[in-house]
């Protein structure tokens, strides 16, 4: 589950700006995601099991950079679904680099003769293949709901909590499914 811990900024900040201005909130989120750099860095991982974490940073600096500048642009009211966007972004991009982000963070949880492995490098494309196109109906929906319905509160919270609760379940079950199959056909 060290997985959880690289959303931890996105998370919070998508709680604070249910509460607060989306300067604090983007600034919360810039904070977390620095400090998680810097613990994770200490603890010796690797850039590569952290690109969620890496991207969290870039993204906020950014947002607040832009939410400071300019407090009332027109993003201010799209920046849930901007964040989904971003993460879509990353998803897909460390996919088109062939670096899936879920592999660093998978060679975190597994031992390290099984890191060249066809089959776990495979694992990890399909399982950042799920996040990427969840990330994307996630920021595509949220945009379009923002845009048609606004204060849609409840279906803006459905549509997060499943467009985060759907990947994490493949990515707990679907490694358990290949490993079975393996022991089967062995």
């Amino acid at each position: 589950m060290n997985y959880l811990k690289s959303f931890l900024p996105w998370i919070a900040f998508a709680v604070v700006a249910t509460q607060f201005d989306w300067r604090w909130s983007g600034l919360t989120g810039l904070v977390i995601s620095a400090a998680l750099l810097v613990l994770a860095r200490r603890e010796g991982r690797k850039a590569d099991a952290l690109i969620i974490e890496l991207s969290a940073l870039a993204f906020f600096a950014l947002l607040t950079a832009v939410a400071f500048a300019f407090p009332a642009s027109p993003l201010k009211t799209y920046t849930g679904a901007l964040t989904d966007a971003w993460l879509a972004l990353t998803a897909w991009g460390s996919l088109a680099l062939r670096r899936p982000f879920t592999l660093g963070i998978a060679r975190t949880m597994t031992p390290p003769e099984l890191w060249d492995n066809p089959i776990f490098k495979r694992v990890n494309v399909v399982i950042t293949l799920v996040w990427a196109a969840s990330f994307t109906v996630t920021g595509l929906a949220g945009i379009a709901l923002l845009n048609f319905a606004p204060h849609a509160t409840a279906a803006l919270i459905t549509l997060k909590v499943l467009g985060f609760a759907v990947p994490v379940a493949f990515t707990i079950r679907y490694p358990r499914i290949v490993r079975a199959r393996a022991e089967k056909a062995a």
